[in-house]
């Protein structure tokens, strides 16, 4: 199913001391904490967000993820962390992208891909459920 048009959104932060390493800059992990915050605001978009899925019957794990770094974060930096929707046929497969506010200078990419499972026997779908198409075709409009 293509999307008759992009369905992102941003979470912007500003770096915490608390998010550093040994070396003074973020520490790896934190960025997928930067990247769930970036998620859960697109889902929100199409009111499909993690309660919403389980109430639809379905849980939607993380299957797959990954990241590549590009230049380090570190204190104080204003960032964005942009999330996209770039499939939703038998997964959700969503794009991140995080950049420095001020220079738009591109530090971190990645994307996460989802598959929606039953909330009564965790039975993995192969295809999404229509209840996703739905939510978006609500938001944005008929899909192809």
């Amino acid at each position: 199913m293509k999307l008759t048009r992009t369905i992102s959104a941003d979470y912007d932060f500003e770096i915490p001391f608390y998010d550093l390493d040994p070396m003074k800059i973020v520490w790896h992990g934190n960025y997928i904490k930067y990247f769930e915050e970036a998620r859960c605001r697109l889902l929100r978009l199409f009111d499909y967000d993690y309660p919403q899925m389980e109430q639809s019957g379905y849980f939607w794990p993380i299957i797959d993820l990954r990241l590549k770094y590009v230049s380090p974060a570190r204190f104080g930096q204003q960032l964005r962390c942009t999330a996209t929707l770039v499939e939703i046929e038998n997964r959700m497969k969503i794009e991140y992208a995080i950049y420095d506010r001020n220079n738009l200078k591109k530090l971190t990419k990645g994307y996460s891909i989802q598959v929606a499972i039953t909330t009564t026997d965790h039975e993995m779908q192969l295809i999404s459920p229509k209840v996703l198409k739905q939510k978006i075709e609500h938001y944005c409009g008929e899909l192809k």
